[in-house]
């Protein structure tokens, strides 16, 4: 057995992170599966799903800088017409998928953890997509 979800994000920075663990345990309270694998994707090029730190909020700014430092929004080489090198490229790296375990009715993350959609080359409208597999 297993269920599909898919979710819409309204997404007004430019880049940012937006914390969606609250939709995934909504979506496992709907799924009626008590045991399995739950993976959250994200269908875009220049977005991506990660797990990170939920306690400080700077953590989410770190990671930004962090991604912008390496990835400049703006660099005279890239060559991508569109003018979102940098999106894609934050993207690849952070990647489009995470795969969570489901035990006993719980999302099972760390402590501190909370799963987050990252968006690099917003205002975007976006989606997501919960998949919860019985096993």
């Amino acid at each position: 057995m297993s269920n599909l979800f898919k979710h819409s994000l309204e997404i007004k920075p430019r880049q940012s992170m937006v914390d969606i663990t609250s939709y995934i345990r909504e979506d496992i309270k709907n799924s009626n599966i008590r045991n399995g694998i739950i993976v959250v994707y994200c269908p875009h090029t220049t977005a991506g799903i990660t797990i990170n730190e939920n306690a400080d909020p700077d953590v989410v700014s770190d990671l930004i800088y962090g991604f912008e430092k390496i990835y400049p929004t703006t660099d005279s080489n890239y060559k991508h017409f569109e003018g979102n090198s940098h999106s894609h490229l934050k993207s690849s790296t952070v990647g489009a998928s995470q795969t969570l375990i489901l035990n006993n009715g719980n999302l099972i993350l760390g402590r501190w953890q909370n799963v987050y959609f990252c968006e690099f080359d917003g205002p975007r409208d976006r989606m997501f997509y919960v998949k919860i597999i019985e096993g």
